[in-house]
């Protein structure tokens, strides 16, 4: 054996004895994964991934997603041995209040985390969606004298990862796109948390990869030069295949009380510590114990990495001198568009227009993705519907690398893992679209994006019982508010073309969590009694007055989305002291200043009504005690879209009598 890898099995061994001292410290954690993947550790981050823990963010960086989040304490304990910005006082607080270690890993919080993760499968998503940038990247920046983006992608997860649909939904994706940079390590140690494997699956993984497109290798996840030829041979491949390598794996590996078992996922294993400790040649009286000769190795491995990264901004700085119309294309990325700028991008609607706001996104995608070239759009097998096909471009796949329309199949959730993944990238503004009924499909993605601040853009079309026919497994009734209750993700309900058009460019201007844009599938008409500036704007701060009152102020119609119409309509024969107000984004609203939202909407009018076709309890925050919300409070019909309208009361009539009912 080499003296390195006498190191790093040495580094491996300390690396469990973090993990253990972390998890015994708080009573808390997931041992399993932290000690049967050390050797995994060891080898990627002592040798084999290219990255910088001086710049964490370095954009050329092999990215490592750590899939089975739970399992935390192995990338906290690698990432403060290479040298991160993560010091030894912060592993000694794993799971304590605002420390930098988390139980799961958390984008933001904690230097070289890419993404959080903890939800199964979400990472193995993420980690296709990297892998889809840095093909786009190579595409788009790279030139014959300069490689910019050559990195990698590499996610680790275990059986309950690979179980989840999730997985395979991206896994197929990628294989598809024949994503040759990305590298999946399976920890197969045939164990879940409630009991043996076994119990759960039988299928044949290597097979499944392989017929979904995979290259395929198993390995013994605790033979470090075996795992290494096999990543190695993983990297060097240029097959045109995603690279999954099996590697056969011992759960808590370390623990002889509880190693190999279903006891060993959890912090089981804390109570035998000590004795563990001892086998592991750890010291009795020192915890957290990382050798001077383990330190020195990293410090001498982080100075050869960061020399690789200098010398790969020699060769940026050349390019960027050599191409400066792409260099500042890139560095585009880090500033955010203003919505004004991108309004004056968008010509006006026509007065006479009357189409669908989702037939209204189409036409104001095409001036936003001219401006914004590194906008890329996705939609799941729905383009047709969903209307968000950026006309200019052409599909991304494996001959065209640089196309910025993806086709994602009928992977609902797997596609929103996937955008979720380009933006913890950071290179590219993702954009995907889908019938609105089906964001529960993609729902815990969506959370997550909320979670972690990923700008996201979800252009979900379909959004009401406006779509009529297709009856109630199509009509998204509770759909809206169950998305408006999720911290951090905004939810737009526009109500004409115009009010599209603000949409769009609040969604796009917003750079601090996700976006929903919740559109029609019938047609709208143009809201000609409120002029075009003050739709658009108004959109922006998420509620406005649409049309005021003329004479001293009796009632408040609150409307959004397609039925903005009928509170305008309701309003023309309840009287001239009735005001309305649009509010399409009830979270943009609420962090407006109170003076704002006061002035829209103030306290001393108590007869208010509320009108959506959808269900009605979170209205009543905005009509009070007092007020009436006319709303749908049951699944939809199928029928045509009036008829329906008409059958479950929400009609002009509707909302005149709860006014007058005030």
């Amino acid at each position: 054996m080499t003296l390195q890898t006498l190191l790093l099995a040495k580094a491996a061994n300390q690396a469990r004895g973090l993990a253990i001292d972390a998890v015994h410290a708080c009573s808390s954690g997931h041992l399993g994964l932290p000690l049967g993947c050390a050797e995994i550790g060891a080898v990627l981050y002592g040798h084999a991934l290219s990255h910088n823990p001086e710049r964490p963010r370095w954009i050329n960086r092999d990215r490592f997603v750590l899939s089975g989040g739970h399992g935390s304490m192995f990338l906290y304990s690698w990432l403060h041995l290479s040298g991160y910005d993560l010091p030894i006082e912060q592993v000694k607080k794993f799971r304590a209040l605002h420390s930098t270690t988390p139980g799961h890993p958390e984008f933001h919080e904690t230097p070289g985390v890419e993404a959080t993760t903890g939800p199964l499968g979400q990472g193995i998503g993420n980690a296709v969606g990297m892998a889809l940038a840095g093909q786009m990247a190579a595409a788009r920046f790279n030139t014959p004298e300069h490689t910019i983006f050559d990195y990698h992608v590499v996610a680790l997860a275990g059986d309950g990862c690979i179980q989840e649909g999730v997985a395979m939904e991206a896994s197929a994706f990628a294989g598809h796109q024949k994503l040759d940079n990305l590298i999946l390590i399976y920890d197969s140690n045939d164990v879940t948390l409630d009991a043996m494997a076994v119990k759960t699956q039988s299928e044949n993984a290597a097979a499944r990869y392989k017929a979904i497109g995979w290259d395929v290798q198993t390995v013994d996840g605790h033979d470090q030069t075996a795992f290494l030829k096999a990543f190695t041979k993983a990297k060097k491949t240029k097959s045109g295949k995603p690279q999954l390598i099996i590697a056969k794996t011992i759960i808590g590996k370390g623990i002889a009380e509880v190693q190999g078992t279903a006891k060993g996922h959890g912090e089981g294993g804390a109570k035998f510590s000590d004795t563990a400790r001892a086998s592991l040649g750890l010291p009795a009286d020192q915890h957290f114990f990382v050798s001077d000769d383990v330190r020195a190795y990293f410090a001498g491995h982080k100075a050869r990495l960061v020399k690789a990264c200098n010398k790969w901004h020699k060769t940026y700085k050349a390019w960027a001198l050599a191409n400066p119309e792409k260099a500042a294309l890139l560095d585009s990325r880090e500033t955010a568009p203003s919505a004004a700028a991108l309004l004056e991008k968008i010509p006006l609607f026509p007065a006479d227009a009357k189409l669908a706001t989702r037939a209204a996104g189409r036409d104001v995608l095409q001036p936003i993705a001219a401006a914004l070239p590194l906008v890329i759009g996705g939609s799941a097998d729905l383009y047709g519907s969903t209307l968000n096909y950026i006309a200019a471009e052409k599909d991304f796949d494996d001959t065209n690398r640089s196309g910025r329309n993806i086709r994602f199949g009928i992977r609902e959730h797997g596609m929103a893992a996937i955008a979720n993944g380009v933006a913890y990238d950071g290179l590219f503004r993702p954009t995907i679209a889908t019938f609105l009924v089906f964001a529960d499909y993609s729902r815990p993605s969506m959370r997550i994006a909320a979670l972690a601040k990923l700008p996201v853009v979800y252009i979900y079309t379909h959004d009401s019982i406006g779509v009529g026919e297709d009856g109630p497994t199509h009509q998204p009734v509770e759909t809206i508010s169950g998305l408006r209750v999720i911290p951090n993700l905004d939810v737009i309900r526009p109500g004409d073309p115009e009010e599209t058009a603000g949409a769009f460019a609040a969604a796009l201007e917003r750079t601090d969590g996700p976006t929903l844009l919740a559109l029609t599938r019938q047609n709208l008409p143009i809201l000609n009694d409120i002029p075009a500036p003050t739709r658009r704007n108004g959109v922006l701060k998420g509620g406005y007055v649409a049309v005021a009152e003329t004479a001293p102020l009796t009632h408040i119609l609150i409307a959004t989305g397609s039925e903005l119409q009928l509170a305008i309509a309701a309003a023309k024969t309840l009287g001239a002291g009735v005001r309305v107000v649009s509010l399409p984004s009830t979270s943009r609203f609420d962090r407006q200043p109170a003076e704002y939202r006061e002035s829209v909407l103030p306290s001393s009018c108590r007869k208010r009504v509320a009108v959506e076709a959808g269900v009605t309890m979170l209205w009543h925050k905005y009509v009070g005690l007092d007020g009436k919300v006319v709303g749908i409070d049951r699944f939809g019909l199928s029928a045509p879209a009036p008829v329906v309208f008409k059958e479950l009361g929400v009609t002009v009539e509707a909302v005149v009598a709860a006014a007058q009912a005030l």
